[in-house]
C-alpha cells in the first residue's frame, strides 16, 4: 500500500513539474532576453525541490492513506452516554465478534428528579451483547468515567483494565457496595505496552487532566487503528513532571489512524487551557494574607490540587486535616501508590482542630458543589460535629460550578460570607484552572494524529458542533467528520462510515443513600406530587341509604392554603354527599368502582378551581 500511495503522489507531481518545466523553456519573445542555461540549471533544481517538498508535505498530512482499504469487516462505535450531556461517558466499541466498553460513569440529575441523587446509563445493549464483551476499559477514575462500574458488575462481570489509581478508585466503590469480591476482574496495565483484549490490541498513552494517571487509548482493531482522548488537555508543566505522551500520538499518527474521538469539552474556548502549576502561585498569595484558618474544597479526585494546597499549608507551618470520605479515601491511596509523598505526621483528626492556633490550621474538604450532604455546606450550616464557620476564616472554593449547579455554589456563599469568612472564588482568574483541552489543544491533537475519520465526543451537542468547526479549520474534509448522539451506532470502515442503527439509551435514577435503583414510575409521581400536589378523602358512606355517615376527613398537600382548608373541606363534603345521592347502584357493588368515580368528580372540580390535575386517594368504608 505504501508503495501505491508514493507512486500515485509520485505521478501527479512528476505532471506539475513537467508542466511548470514547459513554461519555463518556452521560447522566448523578441524582445525578452534568452535566458543563460547556467541560471536555466539552477532554477530548475530549485523548482524540482518545491515539487518534492510538497510531494512530502501531501504524504506526511495524509498518512492515514497508509490504511489497507482492501481490509475485510468492519468496527461499529455505540455510545450509550456523554453525548448530549456533561458526564454519563460510556461507549462500545465492537466487532464480528468481540466488544469493549469503554468508561462507565455516572452523571448529575435535573432539579425535577426529586429523590435521584445520581444516573447511570441504561445497560439494556450492554445485555444483548453480553455474550461477546471481553473486558471494560477505563481511561481515568473521574466519577463521570467511572461511577456507574458498581451497578454494571452486580449484573454482569468482566475483566476491568486500567492503569493503578482507577482501580483503586473503583475498588473503594465495590467495597461501598459490598462487592469486593469482583476485585479478581482488575487487570492492571502499564502504558506503551500493547495488550490482547479479544478482536483489539490496546494501548494506554499518558495523558494530563485534572486527576493524575489518565490515558488516551490506541485501539488496534481488524481494519485500522482508533485513538480515544479520554478527557485530556495538553499540560507541558503538571506537578509530577509527567507531560502527556505527545511521541506516542505522533507515532500512531505517522502510521495511520483510522478514526479519532477526541473530548469536546472545552470546544468554545479560545487559545489554550493554563496549567495545573498556575493554581499554587495563588494559593501561595492567600495563604500569606490569611491570619485565620484556611479552608479550602475541591474536588476529592483532584488530587494534584489538593497537593499543592498541602504544599503550601506546610511552607506556612499550618497542620492539614482532611473532612470528606472521598477526599480521605482518593488522598490515602494515591499516596499508598507513590503518586504523591507527604509527610504523615503533618495531618490532624478533626477533632484536634481545637488544639491548635487558628493560622497553625488548614482544612481540606469537600463541597465545592454546594452538596446540601457535604462537609463544607454543613460546617456553614453550623450542622459539622467539629468546624464551625466564623469570622477570619479564609474559604477557597477551588472549582468551577458543574452546569446546573451555579445556584446551590452560590447559596453556600451566601451561607459562608454571612457567617464573617472571606470566599475566594471568582476573584481570581486562576484559583481553578479547567482539566480539559481549549482549541489550540484540540487542534494539536488533530495534527498529531491525523486521521482520516473524525467524531468529537465527550459534551454537549453544541460542544460537540463547535470541535467539529475547529477540525475543519485544521483542513480536515467536511464529509469526514461525524457528529453522534447517544444510542447511534456507527460502522468504521477504511472505505466509508455509515449509521446503522439506533440500540436502547437513556438514564437510570439511582438512591445514592442506599445504593439502589429508584423506578421510573416512583420518580414521576415524585415530579407529579411536587407539580400538581395531592388531596385524600376519607369518607364513611351507608349504601343501604346512600348516605355520607359523618363528616369526611379532607387532607391535602400542594394544593390549598392552610387557611382555606376548612373551605376546602366544606365543598368537598358538598359534593360528596351530591356525588352519593345521584350515584348509579353499579358503583355500590365495590368499593374500588366508588372510589374510581369519585375520583374523577373530584379531578374535575379541582381543575376548576385550579387548573392543577393533583394525585386524589379517595378511601371509602361502606357501612
Amino acid at each position: 500500500m505504501k508503495n501505491t500511495v508514493e507512486e500515485t503522489l509520485k505521478n501527479e507531481n512528476n505532471q506539475n513539474h513537467e508542466k511548470q518545466t514547459q513554461k519555463i523553456i518556452k521560447k522566448p519573445q523578441n524582445n525578452q532576453k534568452k535566458l543563460d542555461p547556467k541560471n536555466f540549471v539552477w532554477f530548475k533544481d530549485l523548482n524540482k525541490a518545491c515539487v518534492e517538498n510538497e510531494k512530502i508535505h501531501k504524504y506526511r498530512l495524509n498518512s492515514h492513506m497508509k490504511i489497507d482499504s482492501n481490509t475485510k469487516g468492519w468496527v461499529r462505535f455505540t455510545p450509550l452516554g456523554g453525548l448530549d450531556e456533561i458526564g454519563g461517558n460510556c461507549a462500545v466499541l465492537e466487532t464480528e465478534n468481540s466488544a469493549i466498553i469503554i468508561d462507565c460513569g455516572m452523571s448529575f440529575p435535573n432539579e425535577d428528579m426529586h429523590g435521584v441523587d445520581i444516573l447511570i446509563p441504561d445497560f439494556t445493549y450492554l445485555r444483548e451483547i453480553r455474550h461477546k464483551i471481553k473486558g471494560l476499559i477505563i481511561t481515568h477514575g473521574h466519577e463521570d468515567h467511572i461511577g456507574a462500574v458498581p451497578y454494571l458488575f452486580k449484573e454482569m462481570q468482566f475483566p476491568i483494565y486500567g492503569t493503578s489509581l482507577p482501580l483503586a478508585m473503583i475498588e473503594n466503590k465495590f467495597k461501598e457496595h459490598k462487592i469486593h469480591q469482583y476485585k479478581s476482574y482488575f487487570r492492571s496495565v502499564k502504558k506503551r505496552h500493547p495488550i490482547q483484549i479479544g478482536d483489539f490490541k490496546i494501548e494506554w498513552i499518558h495523558m494530563t487532566h485534572s486527576i493524575i494517571d489518565s490515558s488516551s487509548l490506541a485501539i488496534q482493531t481488524p481494519v485500522g487503528t482508533i485513538i480515544h482522548t479520554g478527557d485530556f488537555k495538553i499540560d507541558h508543566t503538571p506537578i509530577d513532571g509527567f507531560p502527556p505522551d505527545l511521541h506516542r500520538l505522533a507515532y500512531y499518527g505517522e502510521k495511520g489512524v483510522l478514526a479519532l474521538f477526541s473530548d469536546s469539552t472545552n470546544s468554545y474556548k479560545p487559545g489554550v487551557t493554563p496549567s495545573e502549576s498556575v493554581v499554587g502561585k495563588t494559593f501561595e498569595d492567600l495563604f500569606m494574607k490569611t491570619k485565620g484558618r484556611v479552608i479550602m474544597s475541591t474536588f476529592s479526585s483532584n488530587i494534584h490540587r489538593v497537593y499543592q494546597a498541602i504544599e503550601k499549608g506546610i511552607k506556612f507551618g499550618r497542620k492539614v486535616c482532611i473532612i470528606g470520605r472521598s477526599m480521605e479515601q482518593n488522598l490515602n491511596v494515591a499516596i499508598d501508590l507513590g503518586y504523591i509523598k507527604l509527610p504523615r505526621d503533618i495531618f490532624i483528626d478533626p477533632y484536634e482542630i481545637g488544639k491548635y492556633q487558628d493560622n497553625e490550621i488548614l482544612i481540606i474538604t469537600t463541597g465545592s458543589q454546594g452538596e446540601s450532604m457535604s462537609a463544607l455546606y454543613r460546617m456553614a450550616i453550623d450542622e459539622h460535629r467539629h468546624v464551625k464557620i466564623k469570622e477570619g476564616d479564609q474559604i477557597i472554593i477551588s472549582a468551577k460550578a458543574i452546569p446546573g449547579n451555579e445556584p446551590t455554589v452560590s447559596q453556600l456563599i451566601n451561607f459562608l460570607m454571612k457567617k464573617g469568612a472571606k470566599v475566594a472564588y471568582h476573584d481570581f482568574s486562576e484559583i481553578h484552572v479547567s482539566g480539559h483541552a481549549s482549541q489550540e489543544e484540540q487542534k494539536l491533537m488533530l495534527r498529531l494524529v491525523k486521521p482520516k475519520y473524525f467524531f468529537p465526543v465527550h459534551g454537549e451537542y453544541n460542544h460537540l458542533m463547535k470541535h467539529r468547526e475547529t477540525a475543519l479549520s485544521t483542513g480536515m474534509k467536511e464529509e469526514n467528520i461525524f457528529v453522534m448522539e447517544d444510542g447511534e451506532q456507527w460502522e468504521i470502515t477504511p472505505k466509508r462510515v455509515r449509521k446503522v442503527k439506533n440500540v436502547k439509551t437513556g438514564k437510570i435514577y439511582i438512591d445514592n443513600q442506599i445504593n439502589e435503583q429508584i423506578e421510573n414510575d416512583v420518580v414521576i409521581d415524585r415530579q407529579k406530587l411536587a407539580n400538581e400536589g395531592i388531596i385524600m378523602v376519607v369518607a364513611q358512606v351507608d349504601k343501604q341509604n346512600k348516605k355520607l355517615i359523618g363528616r369526611p376527613r379532607v387532607t391535602t398537600y400542594g394544593i390549598i392554603a392552610d387557611k382555606d382548608d376548612k373551605t376546602f373541606a366544606k365543598e368537598m363534603e358538598d359534593l360528596l354527599v351530591n356525588y352519593i345521592g345521584h350515584a348509579k347502584d353499579y358503583v355500590y357493588e365495590k368499593n374500588r368502582i366508588f372510589e374510581n368515580e369519585l375520583r374523577n368528580v373530584i379531578r374535575k372540580h379541582v381543575f376548576r378551581k385550579t387548573k392543577k390535575y393533583p394525585t386524589i386517594v379517595p378511601m371509602v368504608y361502606f357501612m
